[in-house]
């Protein structure tokens, strides 16, 4: 079982220092992956017949809900705890032990397979597109607030402000 005890470790917290550069970082790389979602949204409806469907069926789950509070909860409440608990957590245990590079493909699986049980095909190749790409930079930047400001801001920009549907 997964405790919490790792929020009570020193080294942990030590993560969250940054920096404007780290702070421009993770806006500058959730408008790329949001770029990159406009783009594998176009070639996916080339593709896939199922595509714009199992798109349009992700953006139904905020339907008849406040844009406001759909914003509030993903830029301060859910891109956060991602996160914290994906990379400050997954990845940065995962590469203690057995080195950061397996660590980023064994995050990024772990994440899309946790989208799996919602069938829908779409949304897991979006969790491997979107944990491959925090990943990466959390591996690169080790910083998790800049991992935080990234996966925030997009979670906005994908669901409330630009959706691509």
């Amino acid at each position: 079982m997964i405790g919490i005890s790792f929020l009570f470790n020193k080294n942990f917290w030590q993560q969250f220092s940054f920096s404007l550069k780290d702070c421009l970082i993770g806006v500058v790389s959730a408008v790329v992956l949001w770029g990159v979602f406009y783009a594998g949204d176009y070639f996916s409806s080339l593709l896939f017949d199922f595509a714009k469907p199992q798109v349009h069926s992700i953006y139904q789950l905020r339907d008849g809900q406040n844009p406001l509070y759909i914003a509030l909860l993903l830029l301060f409440l859910i891109g956060p705890a991602e996160e914290i608990f994906w990379r400050g957590y997954v990845q940065r245990t995962i590469g203690k032990k057995y080195g950061e590079w397996v660590a980023v493909f064994a995050a990024t699986a772990i994440y899309a397979l946790a989208h799996v049980w919602a069938g829908n095909f779409m949304l897991v190749m979006a969790a491997l597109v979107c944990g491959g790409f925090w990943a990466l930079i959390y591996k690169w930047n080790k910083n998790i607030v800049t991992v935080i400001i990234s996966h925030a801001i997009w979670d906005v920009m994908v669901f409330v402000l630009f959706p691509i549907k």
